[in-house]
């Protein structure tokens, strides 16, 4: 697997957990919320190692979107879908006053990162880019 591909293998996977832990019997929507900004954020990174750039150590995705910008400036259509998601790289995975999501913010976030995550797909060459099954 090349660089890109196992980023975006990790993401399939942080998409996938995210459904399951939506739609079991019990809902587990605080570990559910992570693994969608876990998504989103290796997505981007796959983008980032598809082009050969550093991946930056950070888990901010509006950063992350910049810098994808700066190679293909499509990404700046991702902001909003960034800004809701990447609060979720830590909201809710300690205890606080809130502690789990409502389930339509899970549903919201899915949603979000499945956009982000297809939208990087779409931006490689199709010979090159993720096999999704």
């Amino acid at each position: 697997m090349q660089p890109h591909e196992e980023w975006l293998y990790k993401a399939r996977n942080d998409l996938k957990a995210a459904n399951i832990l939506l739609s079991g019997e019990e809902i587990i929507g605080d570990t559910a919320v992570y693994h969608t900004q876990q998504c989103a954020e290796k997505s981007l990174k796959a983008f980032l190692a598809f082009h050969e750039r550093p991946i930056p150590l950070t888990h901010d995705l509006e950063k992350l979107l910049e810098t994808c910008s700066e190679i293909n400036e499509a990404f700046g259509s991702l902001l909003d879908d960034a800004i809701t998601l990447t609060p979720y790289a830590t909201l809710f995975r300690y205890p606080d006053v809130v502690m789990e999501p409502e389930k339509e913010d899970v549903s919201d976030a899915i949603q979000r990162a499945e956009k982000i995550f297809l939208f990087v797909i779409q931006q490689l060459p199709e010979s090159l880019s993720f096999n999704q099954a």
